[in-house]
C-alpha cells in the first residue's frame, strides 16, 4: 500500500476513532434550523466591541449586521439574519490559500516553508518574526499568509492571482467580486503589511516579489463574500475537499486533516486556545467580522458581523458558534455544552 494511502487511512480513522463528532449521529435538519434560529436570536441585539478603523473602509459597514447560516457536505442550507450582505473575506481566506498550496506541493511544503505553529502573538505582530526561527509562523498570520500567496506556482503575478480567486471562488462554488474600494482603502495603508513582506524577503521566507506578493494578498482579502457562501466553503473541508454544491475537489482528502489542525491551533490567533476551549472546533476568523468553523464529515457553520473584540474576532459570530457547537454537541473533544 502506498505511504500516502497508509497515512490517510489512518488520520482518517484516528478521526473516527477519537472524535466524538464524528461518531456522533448528524443532527436532524429541524434541528439545525432550530440552533440557527436561536444563535441569532439570542445573539442579534448584543452591542459589544467594534468595527475594525485600522482598514477605514471596514469601519463604514453597519455594525447591527448580523447573520448564521450552517451548510451540510450533502449542500443542504440552513440560515438565520443577513445572510446576503457581501462583506469583505480578509483573513478567512488565509487557510483557503493554504489549501492551494498544499494541492500544487503537498502539506510538508506548507510545515517547510511557512511553519504550522501558534505564534502566541497579535495577527500582525512583527515581533513574532523575529522570535520563531520559522519567521512567517503559520499561515494563518499575515507573515505566514503572505508567504503562503508567494508560495503559489504561477507565471506571474497575474496568473498568481487568477489561482487564488479561482481557489477561493471554487471552495464557495459562486463568483466572488474583489470590492476594490476595500482594496484601495487597504493597499494605501498596508504599510505593517509591507514591512512583513519586506522581513520575510529579507529572511528569504518569501518566494516572490515582495510588492507583488502584497498586492496578491491584499486583493485577496478583499473578495467581497456573504456569509451562505462562506459556509460552503466550510463545508467543502467537512466534504473532504469536495465542494458539496458543484461536486468540485478543491484539495485532496489526504490533506484536509493538516489544515484543520492548522486552523485549530492558529485560526483565532491568540484567542486560539481559549477558542478550542470553549469551542472545539477548527475554525478561522477575520477583520471583516466573518467566522468559518468546520465540524468534520458532517457540515460547517459560517457567522458574520462587524463588531470586533480587541483580538480582532467578531463577538457575535462567535458566540452564535458557540452556542450552536454546545447546542448539537459537535466539539471535536466532546459535546462540551455551554454552562
Amino acid at each position: 500500500m502506498p505511504i500516502r494511502l497508509q497515512k490517510y487511512l489512518f488520520l482518517t480513522l484516528t478521526l473516527i476513532v477519537f472524535s466524538p463528532a464524528a461518531l456522533a449521529e448528524m443532527p436532524s435538519d429541524a434541528d439545525l434550523q432550530r440552533v440557527v434560529d436561536e444563535a441569532h436570536a439570542r445573539f442579534k441585539d448584543v452591542k459589544e466591541g467594534a468595527n475594525a478603523n485600522y482598514i477605514p473602509i471596514l469601519d463604514t459597514v453597519p455594525s447591527d449586521l448580523f447573520g448564521v447560516v450552517i451548510v451540510t457536505r450533502e449542500g443542504e442550507v440552513f440560515t438565520a439574519g443577513d445572510v446576503d450582505y457581501r462583506f469583505s473575506i480578509q483573513s478567512v481566506s488565509k487557510p483557503f490559500t493554504a489549501a492551494l498550496v498544499m494541492a500544487q506541493q503537498g502539506p510538508e511544503a506548507v510545515r517547510e516553508k511557512i511553519g504550522v505553529e501558534p505564534t502566541g502573538q497579535p495577527f500582525n505582530s512583527k515581533i513574532a518574526i523575529e522570535m520563531y526561527p520559522s519567521r512567517s509562523g503559520n499561515p494563518l498570520v499575515n507573515a505566514g499568509a503572505i508567504a503562503a500567496v508567494s508560495l503559489v506556482e504561477a507565471k506571474d503575478e497575474d496568473d498568481r492571482w487568477r489561482l487564488v480567486h479561482d481557489n477561493i471562488e471554487g471552495f464557495a462554488g459562486s463568483e466572488l467580486p474583489v470590492l476594490e474600494e476595500v482594496y484601495t482603502s487597504e493597499i494605501e495603508t498596508a504599510w505593517s503589511n509591507r514591512a512583513i513582506a519586506n522581513l520575510l524577503y529579507n529572511y528569504e521566507r518569501l518566494y516572490a516579489d515582495p510588492e507583488e506578493t502584497l498586492r496578491v494578498y491584499t486583493r485577496q482579502c478583499s473578495i467581497g463574500i456573504n456569509v451562505e457562501e462562506l459556509a460552503m466553503m466550510g463545508a467543502t473541508l467537512a466534504n473532504r475537499g469536495v465542494n458539496p454544491s458543484t461536486g468540485r475537489r478543491l484539495l485532496p482528502a489526504e490533506h484536509v486533516p493538516e489544515l484543520l489542525a492548522i486552523m485549530a491551533a492558529a485560526g483565532f490567533y491568540d484567542e486560539s486556545g481559549e477558542w478550542m476551549f470553549n469551542a472545539g472546533l477548527p475554525a478561522k476568523t477575520g477583520v471583516g467580522g466573518g467566522v468559518v468553523a468546520v465540524v468534520p464529515e458532517k457540515f460547517a457553520i459560517a457567522a458574520f458581523s462587524p463588531r470586533l473584540n480587541e483580538a480582532g474576532n467578531s463577538i457575535r459570530s462567535m458566540r452564535a458558534i458557540r452556542h450552536i457547537a454546545g447546542e448539537l454537541g459537535v466539539g471535536l473533544y466532546g459535546s462540551n455544552p455551554e454552562l
